[in-house]
């Protein structure tokens, strides 16, 4: 979201983390799995930093959690088979599925454009300067 909301103009590990106190390794990580997927570009040196690769309506949530997150499961057994002695007649492992497809379904409406689109509250939380054009709404 802080990217999308810079635009064009780069962003850095350390702006991040220090403004969600994150630490700097795990926006790192974050920042070079999001680049190995192509979502960010990221710019090496001195002034470097990232950019997201793509418009922030073009970047679906729902992928975005699929291709990031490698166990989507709440629990084991939605992860592997024989997990349990009641797994083949288990209705909490059926009910548990269809939620996480629900999840993934509520996820798959929106875009980075939409969770970006409150705009100017946004840039003031972050302390980051609003653009032009909301000054002049």
């Amino acid at each position: 979201m802080y990217a999308g909301l810079k635009g064009d103009e780069l962003s850095t590990i350390a702006e991040i983390s220090e403004c969600f106190d994150i630490s700097k390794s795990h926006v790192m990580k974050v920042v070079h799995e999001l680049g190995q997927l192509g979502y960010i570009e990221t710019v090496q040196g001195k002034n470097g930093g990232f950019r997201l690769l793509r418009k922030p309506n073009q970047i679906n949530i729902g992928a975005v959690i699929r291709d990031t997150e490698q166990e989507l499961g709440v629990i084991g057994c939605l992860q592997q088979g024989n997990y349990c002695r009641i797994q083949p007649a288990c209705v909490l492992r059926k009910a548990l599925a269809e939620a996480m497809q629900a999840f993934l379904a509520v996820l798959d409406d929106y875009s980075l454009e939409d969770l970006i689109r409150p705009g100017r509250p946004l840039y003031k939380l972050l302390d980051l300067d609003v653009p032009t054009a909301f000054n002049r709404a």
